[in-house]
């Protein structure tokens, strides 16, 4: 059978394209388990569309059997557009993702979508095609034991099986197909502080999977809440692949928290240097848990080849954070950790968010006068977004009003607030998210430090775009000159 795998492409987010670790984790398996007819699309980077990319493989006369779609909240709506030209072109099509996960009859309503996967879709896409590979038709029966499926029955019924349970053994699940990966048009991790390198082969990991933390703004339908991490010897195998046989350039891990265990991430890095493999510099491309942190710990990441971490610092008010957001750390603790990470010569980073509900206009000061004290080389503001599925959604559904009524006006780079609860007014949201951005990025001594990266000057048009999304438009709607 032939398998097409998609990721839609993007129009929401912003000019950043790294590759999508969950088609290659689908591909690896479908590759170890006998189906090598396998192509990747992602809507990030390729020059045709979804629909070309089929009738190319129409016109060679080799169509594809099955499509198989991964699209995150914000791109659902691409991904039925996916879906629909597939459909229309004669392929079986399977959807999948956090979105999917939460709310799998959402998509089964529409006609263009025969299977949801729910979960992690490893193991169920090849199952799926056992079925489909012995010419049953989407609403065969068979589909009954396909654990974490919604799938339609032969009255036309809307059916969704048990849920899948989180496997274990994360250690035998087959490593991405990284080499079906057009890896020389994705850009490096974060041009913003390294400088865009034209020739990068930016390649993510994946060390452990799911997080036992409750931030209220966070969704985890695929990894879920219990923290599964990969051996040394698994982790090393696969990082030793891609610094020799994949020729990185730059390695990001994109775990949810893969500090969890300080003794584990210790080893790790302790095995990567060993192995030779600190001659390619890696990020932390999700916020590390400060709480899980020592000096010992970045020391051995810079010796590792760890160039840049991050930090979800989240909320400068301490009712805001523990009360509202929920987050398991103190401020003394993220002190520590930027002290500690500067102290060990790493580049630093801190995630912020504006707007969670309750908030005020002195809160969310006290967030900008922390981002200012902890001063990372990089913040990265964003307003809150109430994920389908999240205590935040549930929340903003019972006592606030939602703005956004599109999927893809959900994007925590957008500079819309998205509700309101109470006295938190939207303008009030982004007025303090503007102002934020201004008064940490418009210091003397930030503006010399952006000047100075080459990133500045060969991507000027749309560095000066980003400066009139974040510091000018709000001055403009305000009527400042």
């Amino acid at each position: 059978m032939r398998v097409l795998l998609v990721s839609p492409e993007s129009k929401v987010w912003n000019s950043r394209a790294h590759l999508h670790n969950g088609l290659g984790y689908l591909a690896g398996s479908l590759l170890a388990n006998g189906y090598p007819d396998v192509t990747l699309h992602d809507g990030a980077v390729e020059d045709v569309s979804v629909a070309q990319a089929l009738d190319n493989a129409i016109a060679e006369k080799r169509p594809y059997d099955v499509v198989g779609i991964s699209a995150p909240t914000v791109l659902i709506d691409n991904g039925w557009a996916a879906a629909h030209e597939a459909k229309a072109r004669g392929a079986i099509t399977i959807m999948g993702g956090p979105h999917l996960t939460l709310q799998p009859d959402e998509s089964m309503q529409k006609p263009e979508v025969d299977l949801v996967v729910r979960g992690e879709g490893e193991d169920a896409i090849i199952e799926i095609l056992r079925i489909l590979e012995d010419g049953k038709s989407v609403s065969d029966s068979r589909f009954r034991k396909v654990l974490g499926l919604s799938w339609h029955d032969a009255n036309g019924r809307v059916m969704h099986n048990v849920e899948r349970p989180l496997r274990p053994d994360v250690d035998n699940i087959p490593l991405p197909a990284y080499h079906l990966f057009k890896i020389e048009r994705y850009t490096n991790l974060q041009p913003l502080t390294d400088g865009l390198d034209p020739h990068a082969r930016a390649y993510t990991i994946v060390t452990s999977r799911g997080c036992p933390y409750k931030c209220t703004y966070c969704s985890k339908p695929i990894t879920g809440d219990t923290w599964r991490a990969r051996s040394v010897e698994s982790v090393i195998k696969e990082w030793r692949l891609l610094v020799k046989d994949m020729r990185a350039t730059e390695i990001g891990v994109t775990d949810d928290i893969w500090n969890l265990d300080m003794k584990r991430a210790k080893e790790l890095c302790r095995a990567i240097i060993a192995e030779g493999l600190n001659t390619v510099p890696w990020v932390t491309v999700h916020g590390m848990k400060v709480n899980h942190t020592d000096l010992e710990l970045f020391q051995l990441m810079k010796a590792a080849g760890c160039k840049r971490v991050g930090f979800g610092v989240e909320n400068g008010d301490e009712y805001i954070l523990k009360r509202v957001i929920k987050k398991s750390q103190t401020f003394d603790q993220v002190r520590a950790a930027f002290k500690n990470a500067r102290q060990a010569k790493l580049q630093t980073m801190g995630f912020f968010i504006f707007g969670m509900p309750y908030e005020t206009e002195e809160t969310m000061e006290k967030t900008i006068q922390l981002a200012l004290e902890l001063d990372p080389d990089l913040a990265h503001f964003m307003i809150a977004a109430p994920y389908p599925g999240t205590e935040l959604w549930k929340l903003v559904e019972k006592e606030g009003i939602l703005f956004s009524h599109n999927w893809d006006d959900y994007a925590i780079q957008a500079d819309k607030a998205h509700f309101q609860i109470g006295d938190l007014t939207a303008e009030l949201v982004e007025r303090k998210w503007h102002e934020a951005n201004r008064r940490f990025f418009l210091r003397p001594s930030r503006i010399a430090r952006r000047l100075m990266m080459a990133d500045t000057w060969r991507n000027l048009p749309r560095r000066m775009q980003d400066v009139y999304r974040v510091m000018v438009g709000t001055k403009a709607k305000q009527g400042a000159p």
